[in-house]
């Protein structure tokens, strides 16, 4: 007698149809999250916080990758840690997005195209135009800025509920400008943590918390190589060994971003080895703050000029390979180390207190450094005709200005921003 069920259909074999639409979905959209990554590696100019305020424009307010409080949280976490914060923070959402395969691949992504360009401007440095390279790029520095303001105020709108958050908004933007050190950001964070943490009743409890899971890989691999390039440092004569020595540590020591590593590097390889001179590091740094993705990328101008000696474009080309490996792989290696147990240690109640005042002071932070990049920027003045030439207006704020209401009229995108300003800098006289 057959059995009652026989005629009914296969159902693995019906969820297989749906489990490839599933997988070509998924490849769909991790190919459409590179492109973006591509598109801001080409077009994010300004370091981090300006970084921060293009991915908020397109991660999450276009294709919506993750929230606004997510984005913060991981930029909170990375500035936590040394090493790159943008790429760390670039790296994370690959990883929450698609594992660690579309990690890598937004890291290759990301890093490519600056460390292509420095690369090439280390190959090239006699024939390297650096003036035409400064009237380029006259027009985005205060651009940036303006992408910098936008995101503060994008970012205040977000977090900023409570007296508390902006207290600490405050507070944190006052140190921030004031005190331009090294270990000011860090603290920063885990004070503001550490002030909201003792609002966690007011948090609902998670009743099915998931397990805490700690994978040590990759903790146990930075600590690895930090101690094994330190011993072949110390032993060896080999100079792309020491360069990778120099660069890891570094990397793995420095914490606020490309601002911060550019005087170590400086009292490093001018100061004490010589492998390169002074004005051939501030020719590579004016550079890279002037194209747009990672100043980390900077280590690979500095090991392709290491690597003069040596002869040829190959060792030169070892060396830039070399620099930008040691200064990357620290900061990633450690954000894969702590991303895999993040998600289940925010479910507790004290840490999700704490990422409030994280927030409010990443939202001060931010407005710090929309008035510390201004600063810097020339007295730019734009003439006026007949009559009201006598008072010509001053250009910089404007732009500012512009940019802040484009971006906030949401009908013009970032990256036809930045190409105007790019035509008008080429242009310019």
């Amino acid at each position: 007698m057959p059995d009652k069920y026989s005629s009914y259909p296969d159902f693995p074999a019906l969820l297989a149809p749906l489990r490839r639409a599933g997988r070509r979905m998924r490849r769909t959209r991790n190919f459409v999250f590179l492109k973006d990554v591509a598109g801001l590696a080409c077009t994010a100019f300004g370091g981090p916080q300006a970084h921060l305020a293009m991915m908020l424009r397109l991660l999450v307010r276009k294709r919506q990758y993750l929230t606004a409080e997510e984005l913060l949280e991981l930029q909170a976490l990375c500035a936590l840690l040394p090493g790159p914060t943008s790429t760390q923070t670039m790296t994370a959402i690959g990883f929450r997005l698609g594992g660690p395969n579309l990690a890598y691949l937004t890291l290759l992504v990301w890093c490519l195209p600056s460390v292509t360009l420095m690369t090439l401007a280390g190959l090239l440095l006699t024939h390297f135009d650096t003036a035409f390279t400064g009237r380029l790029v006259q027009f985005v520095q205060p651009v940036a800025v303006g992408f910098v303001a936008f995101s503060a105020y994008r970012i205040a709108e977000k977090v900023i509920h409570t007296k508390t958050a902006v207290a600490l908004l405050v507070a944190a933007a006052m140190v921030a400008y004031f005190f331009q050190l090294p270990g000011v950001l860090p603290l920063l964070l885990l004070a503001g943590g550490a002030v909201t943490t003792l609002r966690y009743r007011k948090h609902a409890i998670v009743q099915d918390k998931k397990p805490i899971r700690v994978e040590w890989v990759n903790g146990a691999l930075w600590l690895g190589v930090f101690l094994l390039a330190a011993l072949l440092g110390h032993y060896t004569r080999l100079l792309p060994v020491r360069l990778f020595e120099n660069f890891y540590r570094n990397g793995s020591l420095v914490f606020g971003g490309g601002q911060v590593l550019a005087p170590l590097l400086f009292a490093e390889f001018v100061e004490y080895k010589h492998y390169l001179t002074g004005p051939e590091f501030l020719s590579g740094l004016g550079l890279v703050q002037a194209l747009p993705g990672p100043n980390f990328s900077f280590a690979s101008y500095i090991g392709a000029l290491a690597m003069r000696p040596a002869g040829g474009v190959g060792p030169q080309l070892l060396g830039a390979l070399v620099g930008a490996v040691g200064i990357f792989l620290p900061g990633v290696l450690l954000i894969f180390f702590v991303i895999r147990f993040w998600d289940g240690l925010r479910q507790y109640r004290v840490v999700k207190a704490s990422l409030e005042g994280v927030n409010a002071v990443s939202a001060g932070l931010v407005c710090a450094a929309a008035l510390l990049l201004y600063h810097p920027l020339p007295n730019r003045l734009l003439p006026l005709p007949g009559a009201l030439a006598h008072w010509p207006l001053p250009l910089n704020p404007l732009l500012v200005g512009a940019t802040f209401l484009l971006l906030l009229w949401e009908k013009v995108p970032g990256v036809a921003i930045i190409g105007v300003a790019l035509l008008a800098g080429a242009l310019a006289r």
